[in-house]
């Protein structure tokens, strides 16, 4: 029998109970582990709340290291308020994230800075006394990219004597991971837990199907689509050309808000494939975002994550799948605003994906009223967002104080969703040989697809499935129930 004098507990502190915000706590006899430290995206005013809370009573400064496994906003976007409060140790992660989570912060700090201004300027209109400031600047993000350290999958780093992480390709996003976390118990045996950070799905382009994790004691596994099928992709392509087809028929503009990372160079991927096989009309594409701009170039800088169809797409063959001649970028604000006043049938791919900031909202003030006009829905909207209200059907919608008349086409496709769906995650979990498993700990969705996928996990054998309750400590040495 081992010594189980050692203490290992899990405690959330983000995205439990939620879908964003990640930010999960692993200490091992005192050693702290931060799991991912994502900024929450929602309604302004309870986002900023969750936001500048960060750890609540844990100290940054207590912490050991951060691990990060990709580089969306919700999973990255407070870590220069991390640093900015006194975390000084080393961030890892693949160099991929790295380089994404950069400009994903910076771009951050810049529309906070551009807030700020705003609302100073809206408040002194209205004699009001202005107390916003930003969580951070772009100093913050400079001083937060200096504590990285970069590592490639399959590639065991130490963190201590007794604490080992290994990255394994989650096939979400460029350079997205899985984590395994072995922990040496006294007396050599060792403990095995694994995080998902994101799960992608099998079969999307540009990037590597998610690989297995085998070998686990405990698992911390998302569930964003954890009660959702996704439509097969194949027809999901064809969807696409049918809404794009359609809509430049009428003389309308196809309006498709996109995160800025994975889903646009995704999005651009199947376009310029559609176009190639003659199955959409040759209309401009515009994608109207300073950071997807910024975004494609670093896909360009990283093959090594490619699957091997765009990676002979790109080295074999010198075939640029984002760049070709229907293909525009907007980086400035004149440009973007000339996108409004066009009158000619396009594509606009702009961020914010959940439409909550950025270019979008002045494409949708612009673009909802018109029948000949389709907004087409491709990711998740997170409840309380502007993306959703539309997905859900609303008639009217307000932006910027200003309401607006729905009369636009609103259409949606699941299948370029990132994450795996129920049936997808459930069959990534019997892939990885669950045979130790004692426990799934399940984070990042919302209730009924919590309460749903827990049902499934348990189904397949799994001794205990656990639901998350934000700020709640449990304990995987000594396991206490």
């Amino acid at each position: 029998m081992y010594n189980r004098t050692m203490s290992v507990t899990l405690r959330s502190l983000g995205a439990a109970g939620e879908v964003t915000g990640s930010k999960h706590l692993l200490d091992v006899d005192g050693t702290k582990i931060l799991i991912d430290c994502g900024a929450f995206q929602g309604k302004r005013a309870e986002s900023d709340a969750k936001n500048r809370a960060l750890l609540g009573d844990i100290a940054p400064g207590s912490l050991d290291a951060v691990v990060l496994t990709h580089a969306h906003f919700d999973h990255c976007g407070l870590l220069p308020l991390l640093v900015k409060k006194g975390f000084s140790g080393n961030i890892y992660s693949t160099s991929a994230t790295r380089d994404l989570a950069n400009l994903v912060m910076m771009d951050s700090a810049h529309i906070q800075a551009r807030d700020a201004d705003y609302l100073s300027r809206q408040a002194e209109q209205k004699g009001q006394v202005f107390d916003f400031k930003p969580l951070y600047d772009d100093l913050d993000v400079v001083k937060t990219i200096g504590r990285f350290v970069t590592f490639d999958y399959h590639r065991p780093i130490f963190l201590s004597d007794t604490v080992s992480i290994e990255f394994f390709d989650a096939g979400h996003i460029l350079g997205s991971a899985l984590v395994k976390i072995r922990i040496r118990r006294p007396g050599g045996k060792e403990l095995i837990i694994g995080f998902s950070g994101d799960l992608g799905r099998a079969g999307k382009p540009i990037i590597r199907d998610p690989e297995l994790l085998p070998g686990l004691d405990y698992l911390v596994l998302e569930s964003t689509y954890g009660d959702k099928i996704h439509e097969e992709r194949s027809g999901a392509i064809e969807r696409l050309a049918d809404i794009i087809s359609r809509t430049g028929a009428r003389g309308g503009k196809v309006i498709i808000p996109a995160f800025a990372v994975e889903r646009t160079q995704e999005l651009v991927f199947d376009l310029h494939l559609l176009l190639d096989q003659g199955k959409i009309p040759d209309l401009p594409i515009w994608v109207d975002s300073p950071m997807a701009i910024d975004a494609t170039a670093i896909f360009s800088l990283h093959p090594e994550c490619y699957d091997a169809e765009t990676r002979d797409a790109f080295i074999a063959h010198s075939k640029n799948p984002f760049g070709f001649s229907s293909l525009h970028f907007s980086r400035s604000v004149e440009d973007s605003k000339a996108l409004n006043g066009a009158k000619e049938s396009m594509i606009i791919i702009s961020a914010d994906g959940m439409c909550e900031v950025g270019r979008i909202q002045h494409h949708l003030m612009h673009n909802l009223g018109s029948p000949a006009n389709s907004l087409l829905i491709i990711g998740f909207m997170a409840d309380g967002t502007l993306g959703r209200r539309l997905q859900d059907g609303a008639k009217e919608v307000r932006i910027h104080g200003d309401f607006y008349k729905v009369n636009c086409a609103v259409e949606s496709i699941g299948a370029f969703s990132a994450h795996a769906d129920w049936k997808e995650t459930i069959g990534w979990l019997e892939g990885s040989k669950p045979a130790n498993l004692k426990r799934v700990f399940l984070v990042h969705g919302e209730t009924k697809a919590l309460n749903f996928l827990k049902d499934k996990v348990l189904e397949v054998g799994i001794p205990e499935a656990t639901i998350v309750v934000r700020g709640e400590t449990y304990y995987l040495e000594p396991d206490l129930k």
